[in-house]
């Protein structure tokens, strides 16, 4: 009688340690999994505030006056642009970066000056390798949240050179 007891003593203690060790697993997938869903929720944010900078940036550079077109020379030009008359105003305000947190952006200077676009200082590695809208297509190779640029490319200038021959037939 006594041994039958010991031997249900010992099932009852191994069967609460496969049981924890089925929770630890559970729980340690599920972290998994939260850490992932944060990390795509950044993503998504880094986007969505990247293109606001690229689309500030555009705006500022499109409606510079009498055609000379500039990029703005910081990003808190962004905020208040005095080149006119009235204030204009791009962006609200200047977004903090969704991958550090911090409003320490990296910036694309501009060939002639200025910055004519941004950057996550992030050297952390994308979850997201495909699927990008057409503007961002160029993220579809990064290996690093830096490598993501959003950069403001302005539109080629009309060309001013005659026509070539025609081709006849």
């Amino acid at each position: 009688m006594r041994s039958s007891r010991r031997s249900e003593q010992g099932f009852g203690y191994l069967s609460v340690l496969i049981m924890v060790a089925f929770m630890g697993g559970g729980l340690a997938a599920f972290g998994e999994y939260y850490s992932h869903a944060a990390q795509r929720e950044k993503e998504a944010e880094l986007l969505f505030v990247g293109n606001e900078f690229r689309r500030a940036i555009g705006e500022y550079y499109e409606s510079s006056p009498a055609g000379h077109n500039r990029y703005p020379q910081r990003l808190e030009d962004l905020l208040k642009d005095e080149r006119f008359a009235f204030t204009r105003r791009y962006l609200r305000k200047i977004y903090p970066d969704p991958m550090t947190g911090t409003r320490d952006w990296g910036l694309v200077e501009a060939p002639e000056g200025g910055v004519m676009g941004v950057y996550s200082r992030s050297g952390a590695e994308p979850l997201k390798t495909g699927n990008f809208a057409a503007r961002d297509l160029a993220f579809k190779d990064a290996r690093r949240y830096q490598e993501w640029r959003f950069v403001h490319a302005p539109p080629p200038a009309p060309s001013t050179s005659p026509p070539g021959p025609t081709a006849q037939r």
